[in-house]
């Protein structure tokens, strides 16, 4: 998606480590007007598919999948939480997942109530590195016997192995902009 790339180029800042700033716009600022050019793309991209429900995770997820949904007919968004609290209540499904920007293990939950069996998903995230949070969300949808139709993506890190791995596995990822190289010390990025 020519529009992300752009936005990418113009505003992302390339750190060490591999780490990619896009919080102006994707993960901490967010540009609703390019979450809806992205929702439209990807229902361009999984046009045929049937989809109930869109999966994501906390927090950065959430916004992007909220403005996608309206795209797939204002299907109803459901996102693994990262904490434990009160409010969850009755059977869930929980899955560990190693987040490589907190660089932490997080215990992600979906309250069974809200992913079910022969339920159509898309998964909609903002970032895939290595697919750690893919794969967890992945499990908790082979855990519900709910049915992955397709995975969206905002920015895949073309250089780390996590998109490779899921398109060998048959998943139809879908990334609006893949990084092939950057670096950080003259800010270069270079898309796929």
């Amino acid at each position: 998606m020519k529009e992300l790339e752009e936005r990418i180029q113009r505003d992302g800042i390339v750190r060490e480590g591999e780490v990619l700033k896009v919080d102006s716009f994707l993960n901490h600022q967010c540009d609703v007007e390019l979450f809806d050019h992205m929702g439209a793309e990807w229902a361009r991209l999984f046009a045929g598919k049937r989809v109930d429900k869109i999966l994501t995770i906390e927090a950065s997820g959430i916004g992007i999948a909220c403005v996608v949904a309206r795209h797939f007919g204002n299907v109803p968004v459901v996102f693994a939480k990262k904490y434990q609290s009160i409010n969850l209540d009755g059977d869930q499904y929980c899955t560990n997942i190693y987040s490589f920007t907190k660089q932490k293990t997080y215990s992600v939950i979906v309250a069974k109530r809200f992913l079910n069996a022969g339920e159509h998903v898309i998964i909609i995230d903002d970032f895939l590195a290595k697919g750690n949070a893919l794969n967890g969300l992945i499990d908790i949808c082979e855990s519900a016997g709910a049915v992955v139709e397709g995975i969206g993506i905002a920015v895949e890190k073309g250089f780390q192995p996590g998109g490779k791995e899921l398109r060998e596995r048959g998943y139809d990822l879908q990334s609006l902009a893949i990084v092939k190289d950057m670096d950080p010390a003259t800010g270069e990025i270079e898309f796929a």
